[in-house]
């Protein structure tokens, strides 16, 4: 039950909803580049405690120099994040939207967690295993805004508007890419940027974990293609074709950039592209995973042929 009066919940526009769901999209995406950052720069021990800074200080010292500006810079950025996902929080409580409750609360739940495990990363001394869990739960968070945004466009989730093989498939692309999402954080943590000199790696080998990684990407571009063609040839609603097809093309400029990083013995400006790559890539799966279901004035693509007819 709601706290709050049902006066104040029929006032929230639903629009305002939906802006302050996508700010909270957009933030947890920039974190992740940031975050990407100070480990490029080799910052990820600028503050080489937690929580504060150093020891007796929640500030960076004048000894760390860029470097714990850097890493500081993004630790604040935290704090804006937890401002805006309190704010969604605060939205979405506030309107009729019940059912984008648990999203929104989750999304929020999730920044201490992510804190936290920043923490043991820098206690750990970047650990590359910690690193990789660090970034992991983010894209998590990315793809909880993500879903959460999009909901919050329409009045509802409705019933399947594809064929249940169909959204069989989207499931399976889901979870290659976070096979892929996997396998790239192992690459990086068996690679050289590991965020400061001191840094373990994990001690696999770098070539056959980028050749793992690839067949991964190849393995997921075969799919979203499948799923494209199926959906044209069975005149899918525009929606997911759309979805799929946006897909489709960030995993094609995903890859181009993977593969010239590779190749180019990964310059810092590259990988910051790729990481970025990684969160659209995360965005738009989400996205897709979300359009197979209409709003929930929508009927099923199953129905009978009038039914079917009214969805198109």
């Amino acid at each position: 039950m709601s706290v709050l009066p049902a006066s104040f919940r029929s006032r929230m526009n639903p629009s305002v909803v939906s802006r302050i769901a996508l700010a909270n999209v957009i933030a947890n995406g920039v974190i992740v580049v940031t975050g990407g950052a100070v480990r490029l720069t080799g910052s990820g021990l600028g503050c080489p405690t937690w929580p504060e800074c150093t020891d007796g200080s929640i500030r960076p010292t004048a000894e760390l120099a860029g470097h714990g500006l850097i890493e500081f810079g993004n630790r604040l950025l935290t704090f804006v994040l937890v401002v805006i996902a309190f704010a969604t929080v605060v939205a979405v409580f506030a309107s009729v939207r019940r059912d984008l409750r648990r999203l929104a609360v989750l999304s929020l739940l999730g920044i201490p967690a992510q804190a936290l495990l920043g923490g043991v990363t820098v206690l750990t001394g970047l650990n590359p295993w910690t690193v990789a869990a660090h970034f992991l739960v983010s894209s998590v968070l990315v793809a909880i805004a993500t879903v959460l945004w999009l909901r919050s466009r329409e009045p509802g989730v409705g019933q399947l508007l594809v064929r249940r093989p169909f959204a069989l498939l989207v499931t399976g692309i889901a979870a290659t890419v976070a096979a892929v999402q996997v396998a790239g954080t192992v690459v990086t943590g068996s690679g050289p940027h590991s965020g400061d000199p001191e840094a373990g790696r994990t001690g696999l080998d770098p070539e056959l974990m980028s050749q793992l990684h690839a067949d991964l990407v190849f393995l997921l571009i075969g799919l979203t293609i499948a799923l494209l063609v199926g959906l044209h040839a069975t005149d899918a609603p525009g929606r997911v074709r759309r979805a799929a097809r946006d897909l489709l093309i960030v995993e094609l400029a995903q890859g181009v950039v993977g593969f010239v990083q590779y190749f180019t013995d990964l310059p810092a400006l590259l990988v910051l592209l790729h990481m970025a790559g990684a969160v659209l890539i995360v965005v738009y799966t989400a996205r897709l995973v979300w359009s197979v279901r209409g709003p929930s004035s929508e009927v099923p693509v199953a129905g009978s042929p009038v039914t079917t007819a009214a969805v198109h």
